[in-house]
């Protein structure tokens, strides 16, 4: 799912990181290459990562509390929902996809329809053909492409403009983007930018595999993910690419198509490869708004319903609660909602901060005696039970 990329998320604060670093480099060392500071700060924040992991700092994120992972997956699924809106119909900083707003908001909704439908089609049909059914973000997208280009409708497509014509271009690529400048100065310069980008990949990479483990019912190799991380953004780096983290929107969207083995993230990164270099054609047939229609339905898979819905019944229902379900208190709630609202308004990384350390000054301090369940079953339905 690059092809569907934009500057978002991680990527984004990550490439404002370096546009600040490459601003304030003729302040800090006048003289010094732009182009080789960049290249040597992405080095090094691939080193912190690869250090972290062997340092074994990964376990750490785990210290986020539940209520905080909730919100920070309802904030994920707000900026995308948000983010695809603006792109269908427009807003004061950004301008709509290209053609009729009718016609892609149609395409985008009829996309998302599909992806509900397709599963509860697939279910009616004989047990033994239900596995040659293809996943249904794929079919989508297939049919919606082909209805799109059969009635001509004048929409904005995929563009795969640019690229390398032979390894050989990507040998002088890497050759270029490798610094040959490691002075004292220029690495005491480069490395508080550095520790800020290693940082971000950390806290994003790691909650995002908190968000899949719950979906996949795993447990993450934290710091093999670390060091797997800082391995990719060093890699990344020498053919000029922005350090980037593990994706939340496209993580979840693997696992919900069924991509539950390890080789699936190494699959889309061969098969990107494959499509850019053999398939650039039938790539550029895509409309932008197949891809809005998607990215609805991967907000909604994101999107944490489960305590909100729990809590809403204390009031609606008057069905007692089963033993082992998730009790929401009432100060459980303030966090789930402060956490999206500062995620969506503001910042991922701030909003996950601020509220894991009130959490844990409710917890610690202020109610050492009666901490915050941090959406857990309520013991007492458990012991009845």
């Amino acid at each position: 799912m690059c092809i569907v990329s934009s500057c978002s998320g991680c990527v984004a604060v990550a490439a404002a990181v370096v546009g600040m670093a490459f601003d304030r480099l003729p302040e800090i060392l006048p003289g010094a290459d732009p182009e080789q500071f960049i290249n040597l700060t992405l080095l090094l924040a691939a080193g912190l990562l690869l250090l972290m992991g062997v340092l074994r700092l990964g376990p750490y994120i785990t210290l986020v509390p539940n209520v905080v992972v909730s919100g920070f997956m309802n904030g994920i699924a707000l900026l995308v929902w948000a983010s695809q809106l603006r792109k269908l119909f427009g807003g004061a900083t950004e301008e709509a996809f290209a053609g009729p707003i009718w016609a892609n908001t149609t395409v985008a909704l009829a996309t998302l329809g599909l992806i509900f439908l397709l599963p509860v089609l697939a279910g009616r049909l004989p047990e033994g053909l239900r596995h040659l059914v293809p996943p249904p973000t794929l079919l989508a997208l297939v049919t919606m492409t082909m209805a799109v280009q059969v009635l001509g409708l004048p929409l904005g497509t995929i563009d795969v403009s640019g690229g390398l014509s032979s390894w050989g271009e990507l040998g002088d690529l890497v050759g270029r983007q490798w610094p040959r400048d490691w002075s004292s100065p220029l690495l005491m310069a480069a490395l508080p930018f550095a520790i800020q980008l290693a940082g971000l990949c950390y806290l994003d990479t790691l909650l995002t595999s908190l968000v899949v483990d719950r979906l996949a019912g795993e447990q993450t190799a934290q710091n093999r993910e670390l060091i797997a991380q800082g391995a990719a953004n060093g890699a990344v780096a020498l053919v000029g690419g922005i350090p980037g983290a593990q994706a939340t929107i496209r993580s979840v969207l693997v696992i919900k198509e069924g991509g539950n083995l390890r080789l699936a993230g190494v699959a889309i990164g061969f098969f990107v490869l494959v499509e850019m270099m053999l398939l650039r054609d039938l790539i550029a047939m895509i409309p932008h708004a197949v891809f809005a229609g998607i990215l609805l339905k991967v907000g909604y898979d994101v999107f944490d319903f489960d305590p909100i819905v729990s809590y809403v019944r204390r009031f609606t229902s008057s069905h007692t609660q089963a033993p082992g379900a998730i009790f929401v208190a009432h100060l459980e709630m303030p966090l789930i909602v402060g956490t999206t609202v500062v995620t969506f308004l503001w910042d991922l990384n701030v909003a996950v901060i601020l509220f894991t350390c009130l959490f844990f000054l409710v917890n610690k301090v202020l109610r050492p005696h009666n901490p915050i369940r941090d959406l857990k079953p309520d013991e007492r339905l458990l012991r009845e039970d």
